[in-house]
């Protein structure tokens, strides 16, 4: 089990995100109002709050959305779960799809760290039925 410790959103492509502490979740379209929401395999980005931790220990000045994730989960380590794992939050349903991205050139975070943890921590899901997320929702994986 993990628990929501940031819900992040951005209206643009290419910005970082920023924490908005609940957001409803579309079937099959992602979270609304989010830039990357729409009928594709990564509506959701999700990312480990542990990797993000231990990134931060390094010197790493982020904040919650800084590498472009929706959800920051604490107690789930996402980069071991099998693409098609689902993941339960309240009502809505995830699908896992897709493990890891190449992060898109000019990354601030890679420039600054030269490094970046979302090409290996960060996963992609879709939405298989929708509804609110918060932080503070306890977030389940399996059937």
């Amino acid at each position: 089990m993990g628990k929501v410790l940031a819900v992040c959103r951005s209206e643009k492509k290419g910005i970082q995100k920023k924490d908005i502490g609940e957001a409803f979740f579309q079937e099959d379209y992602g979270m609304v109002g989010d830039a990357h929401a729409g009928k594709w395999h990564r509506q959701v980005s999700l990312l480990s709050y542990d990797k993000i931790a231990e990134f931060k220990a390094r010197g790493a000045q982020v904040e919650h959305g800084a590498f472009g994730e929706n959800l920051v989960v604490e107690g789930i380590d996402f980069r071991h779960l099998p693409v098609g794992t689902h993941l339960h939050c309240g009502e809505v349903l995830l699908e896992m799809t897709q493990i890891g991205k190449e992060c898109h050139q000019g990354c601030v975070i890679f420039q600054q760290m030269g490094d970046c943890i979302m090409p290996r921590e960060g996963v992609f899901a879709r939405v298989l039925h929708g509804g609110t997320i918060k932080v503070g929702d306890e977030m389940h994986v399996g059937e």
